[in-house]
């Protein structure tokens, strides 16, 4: 598991225990873990979301 994946998870986990502190703070929370990986992927350009699906290809494959 990358460590990015890792912050993600986190982020959630700690969003769902803020729930019972503060319902808004916690959406709040879970929409920023999945919200700012989401938007630095929209803000590449077409060839470095190729470059990038290439790479992950790659991983899956094994080589």
């Amino acid at each position: 598991m990358s460590g990015r994946m890792k912050f993600a998870i986190a982020g959630i986990i700690l969003g769902l225990i803020l729930f019972i502190v503060s319902p808004w703070l916690a959406i709040g929370v879970i929409v920023l873990a999945i919200g700012i990986p989401t938007g630095m992927y929209l803000m590449l350009d077409p060839s470095q979301r190729r470059r990038l699906k290439e790479i992950r290809r790659r991983r899956q494959i094994g080589g």
